[in-house]
This record gives structure tokens, C-alpha cells and sequence, in this order.
């Protein structure tokens, strides 16, 4: 979820008493790319799951269990690529500091919070919704073939014939 990057974010650029310039907020786009991406990731994985038959909490368990390790790996490279612009001194260090430190601190909060509530908010909303699983849902296309080939003052659902 992109607001958790930007929370952490913004916390971190305030820890650091520095200003919200154009520099962070060019942070802030990149943080908010992958974030939503991480969160892409785990949502798709337990849509999948729930097609699949599982139960809702299962599929959203499995789904965040089995990303784990990619997401982790992805954030975590990335925060400590901009290691050197947060730390960085001399010339321009105020744009790199800026840039990032934004990103480490996004990166940071994005990650542990996606892997824990994600999932949660998956199950919830899906629940709140009431969703079918795809298998179950009907396909519109397939009831109206069977109106136009059901004979005229048929019952549908009906074994008796029309009255005449």
C-alpha cells in the first residue's frame, strides 16, 4: 500500500529535520511504484488461491508466505541502493540526502507493514463484500442462450411442460 511508504517516508525525512523539497518528492514517486507493486504482488497471488477452492484466510496466508522472500529481497536492495544518498556529503549531498533518505525510510515502512497488512485487508474486504469465487459466478451470456432456446411459456427450472 503506497501510504504506508509515504508514512514512512515522511518520517523519516522529519527525523532528519529536512525539507519537504522536490527532491523528496521524487523519492516519494519511487516509493510509491513500488510499493503498490509489492502489495500488486501478494493480492494477485491469493486471488489465485481463492479460485483455486482455498478458504479466504488460507489463500491470503499462503499467498503473503510464498512472496515473502521476493518482496524482501526487492525492498531490500533498493533501500540499501540509496544507502550512499542518504549518507552522502560535499556538493549537491542536500538533493541526495533528500532523495535518499525518503526512499530508505519509505522502504522500510512499506515493506514490514505490506507483509502483515495486506493480506489482513484482503481478507476483510473480500469478506465485507461478500465475493463469490469466480467458479462460482454465473455467466450472463450462458442464461441468455438459455432464454433464447427455452421454448415459449416454459418455466425455467421447470420439468413440466407449458400450459397450452
Amino acid at each position: 500500500m503506497p501510504e504506508w511508504g509515504t508514512f514512512g517516508s515522511v518520517l523519516a525525512v522529519l527525523l532528519r529535520d529536512m525539507p519537504n523539497d522536490i527532491y523528496f518528492k521524487v523519492g516519494l514517486i519511487a516509493i510509491i511504484g513500488l510499493s503498490a507493486k509489492n502489495a500488486i504482488l501478494i493480492v494477485e497471488f491469493a486471488k489465485d488461491y481463492y479460485a483455486q477452492g482455498r478458504s479466504l484466510l488460507d489463500s491470503a496466508v499462503e499467498a503473503a508466505r510464498l512472496r515473502f522472500r521476493p518482496i524482501v529481497m526487492t525492498s531490500l536492495a533498493f533501500a540499501l541502493g540509496v544507502v550512499p544518498l542518504a549518507i552522502a556529503t560535499g556538493p549537491s549531498a542536500a538533493s541526495q540526502n533528500a532523495i535518499g533518505t525518503g526512499v530508505l525510510g519509505g522502504m522500510i515502512s512499506a515493506t514490514v507493514l505490506a507483509i502483515f497488512f495486506v493480506p489482513a485487508f484482503f481478507v476483510f474486504v473480500l469478506k465485507t463484500l461478500r465475493t463469490k469465487r469466480p467458479s462460482e459466478e454465473v455467466d450472463v451470456k450462458d442464461e441468455v442462450r438459455e432464454e433464447e432456446t427455452r421454448p415459449m411459456g416454459e418455466v425455467p427450472g421447470s420439468t413440466a411442460a407449458a400450459h397450452p
